[in-house]
């Protein structure tokens, strides 16, 4: 083996073998008709290694998100994550190779120990193979419009670091708005009454109502929240940054009742609201306008800024 020095800022060393890749193997026919077809990017089907899945990503005219030019770019990348939990970090070895077809052996750049992880899950070699050398028939790389290449990776050790979390504010967020009429408000006789599930933010939520008032609200409130409707969705860690409106509309003089605040929801906050939103005795005067007819008109008003989640 030859040390090549620094490679773009990555110590490699180069090789040439007559064993083929020992984990997986790619051959790609018809080479050209990915430029045709505007392919930038390919990536292969995962493979097993060292107990985790991986995958190739093969640039064929370079990684242009990383500027690179007149080189094939090749890279080993993690391909599932997700069962491995918050703070995951595994730590690997990788040979990447490339056939010559014509002395039927392979190139084969190796670089240091790489860390794989949330926030880097791709490792490689920007400047692999210079265009120019892989198209010349003569280096033996690209024969009948077909290449193969292929990795082996050895994974050395893996840690899960402690617990973290990443916040994401969302920029020009959008509001949904939810009305909600309620009929036959006297007839009321359940603790509490939900809306139809509405959606904010890919999001479901739904406006609960308890019409004789919850904790210290309870006969002489009513009592309004908005809650998160799909728990099951909100994983471990997750935060839903809210702001959101909950009004009663007046429906003679249009002077709404209306309340608006800013929440975190998650698991263990599913629900946020007024147990002492509106009292009793207003919302049942004639000239309120907030009961007409028995009927009562409920407006959530809702808009997510931001998500926690685990790293």
């Amino acid at each position: 083996m030859a040390s090549l020095g620094d490679h773009d800022g990555i110590e490699i060393i180069k090789s040439i073998s007559d064993a083929p890749p020992t984990h997986y193997m790619v051959k790609i026919e018809s080479f050209s008709l990915l430029t045709k077809h505007a392919i930038e990017r390919y990536e292969t089907e995962s493979f097993e290694a060292g107990g985790y899945k991986w995958k190739l990503v093969l640039y064929p005219n370079g990684n242009k998100i990383k500027n690179m030019k007149d080189h094939v770019s090749v890279y080993l990348a993690l391909a599932d994550s997700s069962s491995l939990g918050p703070g995951w970090e595994v730590s690997a070895v990788f040979r990447l190779y490339f056939l010559d077809q014509n002395k039927d052996n392979y190139l084969i750049l190796q670089g240091k120990e790489r860390r794989f992880h949330t926030v880097k899950r791709e490792w490689g070699f920007d400047k692999f193979i210079p265009t120019v050398t892989f198209f010349d028939a003569s280096s033996g790389y690209l024969m009948e419009d077909t290449c193969m290449f292929g990795a082996d990776v050895f994974v050395s050790k893996e840690r899960r670091s402690g617990r973290g979390e990443c916040l994401s504010m969302i920029k020009d967020a959008t509001s949904s708005k939810h009305v909600w009429k309620i009929e036959n408000f006297s007839k009321l006789d359940k603790e509490s009454y939900d809306s139809n599930t509405f959606f904010a933010g890919d999001r479901k939520w739904k406006i609960r109502f308890y019409p004789s008032g919850t904790k210290q609200g309870t006969g002489t409130h009513l009592s309004v929240y908005l809650i998160l409707a799909d728990p099951d969705s909100v994983s471990d860690g997750t935060k839903i940054f809210t702001e959101f409106t909950i009004r009663i509309f007046d429906q003679l003089q249009g002077r709404h009742i209306a309340g608006k605040v800013t929440k975190w929801f998650s698991r263990s906050s599913l629900e946020n609201g007024w147990a002492k939103y509106v009292s009793m005795v207003y919302f049942t005067q004639p000239n309120s306008g907030l009961l007409l007819k028995d009927v009562c008109l409920v407006e959530a008003d809702v808009c997510v800024h931001g998500i926690t989640s685990a790293l």
